[in-house]
C-alpha cells in the first residue's frame, strides 16, 4: 500500500480519534479502528496494524510511551500531549492517584514529587482478619516498610504501580490536574490516611506532619475518623493520626478527641526500623526522636 491512500483517509482517521472521549490508546484499540473503518478508508488489506501505527506517529498527533516495569512492557498511545498523571493512570482502568501524588494534587506539600503513585484495587476477598499481638507488631516494626518495586522511568519521572486491599474506591474523586486535566485520586481524607499508613510513599513522617498542617482548613477529621473505620486497618492507625493532629498544633482539641474514641490496646510505632526514639503515653505510639 502507498503512503497515498493513507493521506487521503488522514482527515477521516483523525476525526475519529479526536471525537473519542479518551485520550490514551492501547495497541489493540488502535487495530479495531483500523478493522472497523479500514474499508470505509479505503486501505489495503496489506496495511497491517505495526505499519498503520507508524504512519499515524508519522503523520497524526499520536505519540508513543513506552513504560518497562520489573515484569512488562506496557506501551500507550496518546491523542497528542498527556500529562505523566494522565499516562500512570492510563496504564489500568479503574486505577487512581494515591500518597505523595495525591498530597502534590491538593497543595498538601510545597514539593514537587518525581514519582507518580498510582493504585489498583485488588479483588474482593473474604475478610480474615488475622490476630494481632503486641509481640507481632513489635516484631513487624522493627523491620523495613515493604515498598513496591513495580516501577518505570518515564523522562524525569517515576511510576510507582500499587496493589492495596479492596475498599471500592473509598474516597476516591475527581480531581483537576495542573494542566487543568481530570484526574482520579484519593481525597484529602483518603490521601492523610493512605500516607499515615505507608509514610515511604508520602516522603516520610515528618512530610506527612507537614501535610496535616497545611490540611488544616481543608480536612474534615470527623470525616477521615469515619473512613478509618470502614477501612477498618489490622493495626491500629488512629494512635498515629491523634498524633499527627495533635504535634501538627493546629487542630482543636475536639477534633483529636475524635481519635481518642478509639481502642488503646496496644503499643504501636509511628513508622518502621526506627533507631533513636520517644514514647507518646497519650497515644501509645513510639516515634523518631525530635519528631
Amino acid at each position: 500500500m502507498k503512503n497515498t491512500r493513507f493521506n487521503i483517509a488522514k482527515d477521516d482517521i483523525i476525526e475519529l480519534f479526536e471525537k473519542q472521549n479518551k485520550k490514551t490508546f492501547s495497541n489493540a484499540d488502535i487495530s479495531v479502528f483500523l478493522n472497523t473503518n479500514r474499508r470505509s478508508w479505503r486501505l489495503g488489506e496489506s496495511l497491517t496494524t505495526s505499519k498503520f501505527i507508524q504512519l499515524l506517529l508519522e503523520h497524526t498527533k499520536l505519540k508513543k510511551h513506552e513504560l518497562h516495569f520489573h515484569r512488562e512492557k506496557i506501551v500507550i498511545y496518546s491523542w497528542s500531549d498527556i500529562s505523566v498523571f494522565e499516562l500512570a493512570l492510563s496504564i489500568k482502568s479503574n486505577s487512581y492517584l494515591t500518597h505523595y501524588t495525591a498530597l502534590f494534587l491538593h497543595n498538601l506539600t510545597e514539593q514537587i514529587p518525581k514519582t507518580i503513585y498510582v493504585n489498583l484495587e485488588q479483588t474482593k476477598k473474604p475478610n480474615l482478619k488475622s490476630s494481632l499481638s503486641q509481640e507481632n507488631i513489635n516484631r513487624a516494626f522493627s523491620k523495613p516498610q515493604r515498598v513496591s518495586g513495580n516501577v518505570a522511568v518515564l523522562n524525569d519521572y517515576k511510576i510507582c504501580r500499587l496493589n492495596s486491599k479492596f475498599t471500592d474506591k473509598l474516597g476516591v474523586i475527581s480531581i483537576k490536574g495542573i494542566q487543568g486535566e481530570t484526574l482520579l485520586a484519593t481525597d484529602i481524607e483518603r490521601t492523610l490516611i493512605d500516607s499515615v499508613v505507608r509514610p515511604a510513599y508520602s516522603g516520610g513522617v515528618f512530610e506527612v506532619l507537614n501535610s496535616f498542617i497545611r490540611a488544616k482548613d481543608k480536612v474534615s477529621v470527623n470525616k477521615m475518623a469515619a473512613m478509618l473505620k470502614k477501612l477498618d486497618y489490622i493495626y491500629p492507625y488512629h494512635q498515629a493520626i491523634g498524633l499527627y493532629l495533635e504535634r501538627a498544633k493546629v487542630y482543636d482539641d475536639s477534633q483529636i478527641r475524635l481519635l481518642r474514641k478509639f481502642d488503646f490496646k496496644y503499643d504501636f510505632y509511628l513508622t518502621h526500623q526506627m533507631r533513636e526514639t520517644e514514647y507518646s503515653k497519650e497515644w501509645k505510639i513510639y516515634y523518631p526522636k525530635g519528631f
